[in-house]
């Protein structure tokens, strides 16, 4: 078999086209996140010692026909964008059956750690150490036909959200909804929202990490409706009240980064703006929009389509791969343990260290 690795910047024009193409063959492909785009995006944020790479597995008629993008970190792999990316995949053209192991001994690892690969993905289906759900709203349709589905299957909360808005325009002032804006004004709102969040919850504030910022700048930039940042925001009455930034590509938006002001928390923000992003896709190049992983109510009730994703592993014989093997051992142990919270703390631990190893 024949297997190429490239610079995530240094991609042929006829690899690139190929990847795209092989995008559009299959819907759980059609995503931003999974994109030629994405890793060149992250590839420039990263700058000159990036070290995003590109294998190409080709057909038996010398055709690019599978495509798996990393980030080297020595003798190991991590997701392009980690961990600001929510999902990864190997994306084949055609149902082709690709093989992992020989793409990774041609990238020069030994062991590639998955965060959020795609369920449905054969080569990684027996390397999973978890599973979780991420949340689908799917509009091709058009809105009316998508809140008649919703009113079918019992879900009321698109009901809710007309009745808070009706609520919040009485009691504030009219709504007033902004989709792919310009405002370098609102996005830093959204940043000083997100990271005193991040604050208050305990967690890493990852727009402390340079290239962080450098991505969301080009891709607030980016205007290209195949690909590309979009900011939409929420006013009530004259006061910015939620603003949403979210990835584009395909037929795709990606909900990925979600703020509000907290003193208009009892309105609900968020979803209003939600809603009008979905109203907002009739007639247009998005059929979906993907709320992504996390188990809330909102993304439960607003979702009619899920998708699965996984994390764990795929490991050659190695040191790296016994001592990744030896951690989740005892994450596992931990987790079967009847000590309450205690059993999480070494998946919380083991997620933080990703996520440190992700930033740096």
């Amino acid at each position: 078999m024949k297997i190429d690795v490239f610079p995530a910047l240094e991609l042929p024009a006829e690899v690139r086209a190929a990847w795209s193409a092989a995008q559009t063959g299959e819907v759980r492909f059609d995503s931003p996140f999974l994109s030629p785009s994405w890793a060149q995006a992250v590839a420039r944020a990263r700058g000159p010692a990036n070290s995003t790479r590109v294998a190409v597995q080709y057909d038996p008629a010398g055709r690019p026909a599978a495509f798996l993008a990393v980030r080297k970190r020595g003798s190991t792999a991590m997701p392009v964008g980690a961990p600001m990316s929510d999902y990864q995949a190997l994306v084949t053209r055609d149902g082709f059956r690709a093989d992992p192991r020989a793409m990774l001994q041609a990238l020069g690892v030994s062991r590639y750690d998955f965060c959020h690969m795609q369920a449905q993905d054969p080569a990684f289906q027996g390397h999973a150490r978890g599973h979780c759900v991420s949340w689908v709203i799917e509009v091709a349709d058009g809105y009316a036909a998508y809140e008649a589905e919703r009113r079918a299957a019992g879900v009321g909360a698109l009901k809710d959200i007309d009745k808070k808005r009706r609520k919040v325009e009485r009691e504030v002032g009219p709504t007033r909804f902004t989709a792919l804006s310009d405002s370098r004004c609102d996005f830093e709102r959204l940043i000083a929202w997100k990271r005193a969040q991040l604050a208050a919850t305990g967690q890493t504030d990852l727009f402390k990490t340079a290239w962080v910022m450098r991505l969301m700048d080009e891709l607030l930039e980016t205007r290209d409706p195949a690909f590309g940042g979009g900011l939409y925001t929420l006013h009530l009455g004259d006061e910015l009240a939620a603003v949403h930034f979210h990835l584009r590509g395909g037929g795709t938006i990606h909900g990925w980064m979600i703020a509000h002001d907290p003193k208009f928390e009892r309105y609900s923000p968020g979803l209003l703006l939600f809603q009008d992003i979905l109203k907002s896709l009739d007639g247009g190049p998005y059929k979906r929009l993907d709320l992504g992983a996390g188990d809330y109510r909102f993304k439960r009730e607003l979702s009619n389509r899920q998708q699965g994703v996984m994390f764990g592993f795929l490991g050659a014989p190695s040191v790296s791969t016994l001592a990744r093997t030896a951690v989740y051992g005892l994450r596992e142990m931990a987790e079967a343990l009847p000590l309450g919270p205690m059993s999480a703390l070494p998946g919380k631990a083991m997620r933080r260290l990703d996520l440190l190893r992700g930033l740096r």
